[in-house]
């Protein structure tokens, strides 16, 4: 699992760093500030592509507490917001990325992000990982493409 994740991770890389288009750091203060070295979001020609999101509160920076339902609906809230500042939305996006903590909790992350992508939702792939910071159920990782 954590070799899949690399190289989904090495190819969005390099999409970024192919074609000498224009690059740009995106930043919503609607999300939380990110945790590491890395952006909320890098715009590389039409393509949008984010980082993870946590179920993080953007105005007290802690995980929302209540469980998976509740971190999900932060985490999808806190890409909306990401995507927004982009100029993007929900209906732009191609690829989500969904890491559970425990795939025991697929069923309720799926009925909230149900509510996000009622029609046509995008192409998805879903992980069970071993841990996720800040002790986190969670984490969301999307593309977005300019339509």
């Amino acid at each position: 699992m954590k070799r899949a994740l690399v190289c989904l991770c090495l190819v969005a890389l390099a999409a970024c760093r192919g074609g000498g288009e224009e690059r740009r750091v995106i930043t919503s203060t609607a999300a939380p500030a990110p945790i590491g070295p890395y952006s909320q979001a890098v715009l590389a020609g039409g393509t949008l592509y984010l980082s993870g999101q946590l179920g993080i509160d953007p105005a007290t920076g802690e995980l929302v507490p209540g469980g998976i339902e509740r971190e999900t609906r932060r985490a999808l809230e806190n890409c909306r917001a990401i995507l927004r500042e982009a100029g993007f939305d929900l209906a732009d996006v191609v690829q989500v990325q969904a890491l559970l903590e425990d795939m025991d909790d697929f069923a309720a992350f799926n009925r909230v992000y149900a509510e996000f992508f009622p029609r046509h939702p995008p192409a998805r792939a879903t992980f069970e990982v071993g841990d996720l910071p800040r002790n986190a159920r969670v984490e969301i990782v999307m593309t977005a493409v300019r339509r």
